[in-house]
């Protein structure tokens, strides 16, 4: 027989023939019901998205009415430069250029503060030993278990006796400590080998030039990684500025445009408050996208 002869293909039988088809009808349908169910999750989020977008570009009328439009209409300049430089709603509230100001600086102020804490509290507790640092530990870690609303009354009233109302100060000190992120941080540096400390004492580092040297560069991507989750926390902080700031200099855009929306029988302006809205998403989308390589780095990466 001739090696080089082709071999001849085994025949297909029916029910090897049957069963292949069936396999592959399955596939199919398992594969479309899930492109389905994603798509219908993408419609669910994306379709309020587009309702607000189109209806920021309309009048205070054609909203009022209760139409619900889906296309663009011509009012887009005069509605975003109405919000932007007056503000909007039933009775003018701070222009949502001074919102968006505001509510940069607390939520930038905001997420490195609780970066900086958390990393410096959670290198004492991991590379340091002194009597009571677990006690510390669970001392912070309890905090998790206490909700925002225990805490937000006492730390109220130390905010009204030190006179830091209406101030930056009283508004992003009391959010700026981070249990989360301090045992996130214990975590990454318990990873961080012996050896290297063993080798920076034998070079004669000391430890703000091992935290400067090798933790802070270690650490940069779970850094930014919490950097894009504690901005947007700070920027959605609702009740806190609610409670310390009367200042309509100080407002944030997420306490402003609940101030917008007026109560009783006059017509509210939806199209700059939805113009408002559209406004408020830019710079937390902006954040994440920019930062999504990092972001999804600081969260999957095991290995430095």
């Amino acid at each position: 027989m001739d090696a080089a002869a082709p071999l001849a293909a085994a025949p297909v039988r029916p029910a090897d023939d049957a069963l292949l088809r069936a396999t592959r009808r399955r596939r199919l349908i398992s594969r479309l019901l899930a492109h389905g169910a994603l798509l219908l999750g993408v419609f669910v989020v994306a379709f309020p998205i587009w309702v607000t977008l189109v209806g920021s570009t309309h009048d205070a009328g054609t909203l009022g009415r209760g139409d619900v439009p889906l296309l663009p209409g011509a009012h887009t300049v005069e509605n975003y430069a109405t919000a932007w430089n007056e503000g909007g709603g039933r009775v003018r509230t701070t222009p949502a250029s001074v919102m968006l100001r505001n509510s940069l600086i607390m939520a930038v102020l905001i997420a490195v503060g609780k970066i900086l804490i958390s990393i410096l509290s959670a290198y004492a507790v991991v590379f340091f030993r002194f009597p009571g640092r677990m006690a510390a530990f669970w001392a912070i870690f309890i905090t998790l278990m206490l909700p925002v609303e225990v805490r937000i009354i006492p730390t109220f009233q130390v905010i009204v006796d030190l006179q830091l109302g209406n101030t930056w100060a009283g508004l992003i000190i009391p959010l700026i400590a981070s249990a989360t992120a301090t045992l996130l941080f214990r975590q990454f540096f318990l990873t961080i080998p012996d050896e290297f400390v063993e080798a920076a004492k034998i070079d004669g580092a000391g430890p703000l030039r091992f935290l400067k040297d090798v933790v802070l560069p270690l650490s940069l991507t779970n850094m930014a990684a919490l950097f894009v989750i504690l901005f947007i926390y700070g920027w959605n902080q609702y009740l806190w500025p609610l409670l310390v700031i009367n200042d309509r200099s100080m407002e944030t855009i997420v306490v402003g445009m609940t101030k917008m929306i007026g109560r009783g029988e006059a017509q509210n302006e939806w199209n700059t408050i939805m113009a408002t809205a559209v406004m408020a998403l830019l710079p937390p989308v902006a954040v994440v996208v920019l930062m999504q390589r990092w972001f999804v780095r600081g969260l999957t990466e095991t290995e430095k």
